[in-house]
């Protein structure tokens, strides 16, 4: 132990000095020898990890995100390249090089926190033992083991005897009790964190087997956590269950907010979404006009919620825009003026097709907007029948010669007759 535990004093001394800080502050509050004051200080050495590990978890989702999106892909190889695994990790390696996909990148949070776990696991164990680590002198250890939680000291685990929890001051059914309650709160809360991000946040419409793997650690992780949990001070328990609260709460931040596309929580988002846009006609935060924007620039590779997203927002005349922002449609919708003519959004008149004539106005010549002045001589057109007969011959030149092209009068062309030549009519057979 005392091996491993000088293994790990590059972070045992930072952790047992954060520790004493936190304890330095909560001990002028509650006193510095009691649990609140102990077990604050581990609470909050937990969320002061947990926020510098922000970027990772960031990473993290990500990376998830694209390992479901490559797993069709992956898939296909597997099933290529089934005889030949070499092959196999080779296309592998290069898909994740041409997607820019790190698949130990969704471990990373879990990888950078494993340092501090083991050494607040030395520092708890350094107090259960009576010894001196890091930063924590004989005073600090002192106040440490006199440190209760429930009845429960900081250092007592499940499966101590009779004997060593008496030397610590407490009563084997009270550690027993404690312990029993923090080991199934922390699965319990394991299990939750797995199962919201099951049910709520992965894409139904791929079904992969990243989604059976991920169905498997729903029930494995609680299982070794109760497993492992019965070895664990109350104090890493104290660790372990505000580690998973945490967890808990800041993916119900992401999966309310920043969804997986074509999840169930896209849904309800997008339909959150479109109420509040609606309502105020706008998008009003960087979060709503990045989601916009992209489901906007999708284009035909919108999922079913995203465009029943889209079309809702039209059927209310809105129109979504390429850089987020939503505005209203142009000449979406009709409505009657007073008057009677029909007008758009725009206020501007709606174009009218002419009135019909009759075929008697069209061959009498009467325009349809007023009567003609009188006595004036009514023109000849082509719809109007001509006064001569069909055969009257053209009137012959005043001056006595014949009318040539380009010198006299054309001869009028006859209603419903072509000009120039006309074909002789076929005989018919009898």
């Amino acid at each position: 132990m005392d091996t491993i535990a000088s293994l790990f004093s590059f972070i045992t001394t930072p952790v047992s000095w954060v520790i004493v800080q936190f304890h330095s502050v909560y001990g002028k509050i509650f006193g510095p020898d009691t649990g609140w004051a102990w077990g604050l200080s581990i609470v909050s050495l937990v969320i002061l990890i947990r926020i510098c590990l922000i970027p990772l978890f960031v990473k993290q989702i990500k990376a998830t995100r694209a390992m479901q999106t490559l797993q069709p892909e992956m898939k296909k190889i597997q099933e290529r390249y089934k005889n030949d695994k070499q092959r196999q990790s080779e296309e592998m390696m290069k898909l994740y090089k041409e997607s820019g996909t790190n698949p130990l990148s969704s471990c990373l949070p879990i990888l950078a926190q494993s340092p501090f776990f083991f050494a607040l696991y030395h520092v708890l164990n350094g107090i259960a033992t009576g010894s001196t680590i890091g930063v924590i002198n004989e005073s600090l250890l002192a106040s440490a083991r006199k440190a209760h939680i429930f009845g429960a000291p900081l250092a007592a685990k499940f499966t101590d005897g009779q004997s060593k929890v008496e030397a610590l001051g407490a009563s084997l059914t009270d550690v027993r009790v404690v312990t029993a309650i923090m080991i199934v709160m922390m699965s319990a809360s394991q299990f939750y964190t797995q199962r919201q991000l099951m049910t709520k946040n992965v894409d139904t419409t791929v079904k992969t087997p990243f989604m059976q793997q991920q169905k498997m650690l729903m029930y494995v992780f609680p299982v070794m956590f109760a497993v492992f949990g019965i070895n664990f001070p109350v104090g890493v328990l104290v660790y372990w269950l505000t580690t998973n609260v945490w967890t808990m709460g800041q993916q119900m931040y992401v999966i309310r907010n920043n969804p997986t596309p074509g999840s169930k929580a896209q849904a309800a988002y997008l339909e959150r979404l479109q109420k509040h846009v609606t309502h105020h006609e706008k998008t009003r935060s960087r979060g709503e006009k990045a989601i916009v924007k992209a489901i906007v620039a999708k284009g035909r590779d919108r999922n079913e919620f995203e465009r029943k997203f889209i079309n809702s927002l039209t059927k209310v005349g809105l129109v979504a825009q390429a850089d987020g922002t939503v505005v209203k449609g142009q000449a979406e919708a009709t409505v009657e003026a007073e008057e009677g003519t029909t007008t758009t959004t725009g206020g501007a008149p709606k174009r009218q097709q002419p009135k019909r004539q009759s075929k008697s106005q069209r061959q009498s010549g009467t325009a349809a907007g007023g009567a003609k002045a009188a006595g004036e001589p009514e023109p000849k057109t082509s719809l109007t029948k001509s006064d001569d007969p069909q055969d009257a011959k053209p009137a012959a030149n005043p001056a006595g010669g014949a009318n040539k092209p380009g010198t006299g009068t054309r001869s009028k062309a006859q209603s419903g007759q072509r000009k120039g030549p006309q074909r002789p009519k076929s005989p018919s057979k009898k």
